[in-house]
């Protein structure tokens, strides 16, 4: 009865102190949300749209009448579908699911630092190093941040030898993201004894993935999201020019040199930490073996990467999260693992700080993300919606590249290859015309039952125009953003 007692007064204090940690995190991903409501990116908004009809109307798609499969993650729009039919408001669900996944994520980072005996700073650290980085930043409301959670629970269950767990996770990571099962393939595989538990692990990841996967095969026309057809033809027909996600950075760092910095640091520190730590570990340095399963999750962050560097695709900056978040979880435990841990702690606050103080420092609220590639601020955006759902009295309205804010905005059909699957039918045609055989196979195996109807004819077009209004033009808005600079958005009768 003593030892009980004992073992009981020893759980209490963990148990205050994870609790207390969960509410600070919480609290911190409250004001980090707060402030970036103001400027959610607008693919975000498509997010949003996907879950706000699917929450109100039974639609996955996203306009309210018609179905589409380009939403990128299935896991996301369903957890946001879940929150935004309780609270009745898509932007407060997104902010529920971000508080919640950053508790989540500073949880198992704290399991699993106290498992390799790290210090008790390494899991808030951590966390805040993530919220603050600016591709993070720019990223909320898309599925990054669930991406990050499930990871941090993937590398806990990994270490903790739990296969039937990891298969659950590593499922709910290809709903997340279906590109994410090279990080965990990675983590589950970089292991001894891998086999070990293996079809219990297959079994879990089964259990989760498969029933989606199926009906979305069977009901939505493709398997995997249309965004796979779409992004890589972006890429083969290089639609941001020369620049890809290879090089994407060096374009970024054009507009955006700061936030750059401060967001691929811990990529550039990681590649230095992992030479070092690979030397220590063949020297048998115990803080190597403390930080093992770290070193695993930057490689896998790396494989992530080389991935994406081998597709082609353009670099839209939420793409660099999953490979930035491994990079810094494995920097702070390293970092974490030194025996001199005071100047570390220092770097550490100061790196936070100074991401803190950039975001900061052109004044708040901010119009834009951190780093954005979009044509006009969100808050634009959404003043030019509800004007050309005025205008067009619902009729529908071809976009001009960019959709999410006004599809959510309008009260009228937006259409583009988004949104209207009739558009979809050139993109699958070319894709399969470029493709070698295994992976045109692949394609007509995924498009199997999909009926992708006739393109929705538009009443109204939307139209980037210099020069003075193009013919026919109704309504006309002065846009600008930080890496398109000024220009002209008309409204015009469609020829």
């Amino acid at each position: 009865m003593a030892v009980l007692v004992g073992v009981e007064r020893a759980r209490k204090p963990v148990g205050s102190a994870s609790s207390r940690l969960a509410v600070g995190v919480g609290a911190l991903a409250v004001v980090v949300f707060a402030l970036a409501s103001a400027h959610l990116i607008d693919d975000t908004y498509i997010t949003l749209s996907y879950a706000r009809n699917l929450a109100f109307h039974g639609r996955w798609g996203l306009l309210a009448d018609a179905t589409a499969n380009t939403a990128t993650s299935p896991l996301n729009v369903l957890t946001l579908a879940a929150l935004t039919f309780v609270t009745r408001n898509a932007v407060f669900a997104a902010g529920l699911s971000f508080v919640a996944c950053q508790v989540l994520t500073v949880l198992a980072l704290r399991r699993i630092g106290a498992a390799m005996e790290l210090p008790r700073w390494f899991a808030p650290v951590t966390a805040a190093a993530l919220m603050v980085n600016p591709v993070l930043l720019s990223s909320i409301g898309l599925e990054v941040a669930l991406g990050v959670a499930g990871i941090g629970w993937l590398l806990v269950f990994a270490r903790e030898r739990r296969p039937l767990a990891l298969g659950l996770v590593t499922g709910a990571l290809a709903l997340v993201r279906l590109d994410l099962l090279v990080v965990a393939a990675v983590v589950v595989l970089v292991r001894r004894r891998c086999w070990t538990g293996g079809w219990r692990t297959a079994f879990g990841t089964a259990l989760v993935a498969v029933p989606w996967f199926a009906l979305s095969w069977v009901a939505l026309g493709a398997a995997v999201p249309d965004t796979l057809v779409i992004k890589t033809q972006q890429g083969a027909q290089r639609a941001w020019g020369r620049w890809d996600f290879g090089n994407g950075p060096a374009l970024y760092w054009r507009y955006f040199p700061w936030q750059v910095v401060l967001s691929f640091a811990p990529v550039v520190l990681a590649a230095v930490a992992s030479l070092v730590w690979t030397v220590a570990l063949l020297r048998r340095s115990p803080a190597a073996k403390r930080t093992a399963p770290f070193a695993v999750l930057a490689l896998a962050g790396a494989a992530y990467c080389f991935v994406y560097i081998g597709l082609g695709v353009p670099p839209y900056h939420w793409y660099y999260g999953p490979g930035i978040a491994c990079a810094t979880v494995f920097v702070c435990a390293a970092a974490s693992s030194l025996s001199g841990t005071g100047v570390v702690r220092l770097l550490a606050a100061g790196l936070i700080g100074a991401s803190a103080l950039a975001y900061a420092g052109g004044g708040l609220p901010r119009a834009f993300a951190p780093i954005t590639s979009n044509y006009t601020s969100s808050a634009q955006y959404a003043e030019i919606g509800r004007a050309v759902g005025a205008i067009t009295g619902g009729k529908v309205v071809a976009s001009a590249g960019e959709i999410g804010v006004l599809a959510y905005t309008c009260d009228c059909a937006v259409v583009d290859v988004f949104s209207d699957r009739g558009r979809l039918r050139d993109a699958i045609a070319a894709a399969k015309t470029t493709a070698g055989p295994v992976v045109r196979t692949l394609l007509e195996v995924n498009f199997h039952f999909l009926e992708p109807g006739v393109p929705r004819r538009a009443d109204f077009l939307l139209e980037r125009h210099s020069g003075g209004p193009p013919p026919g033009a109704i309504a006309h808005w002065r846009i600008t953003a930080p890496m398109l600079g000024p220009d002209d958005l008309y409204l015009r009768l469609a020829p």
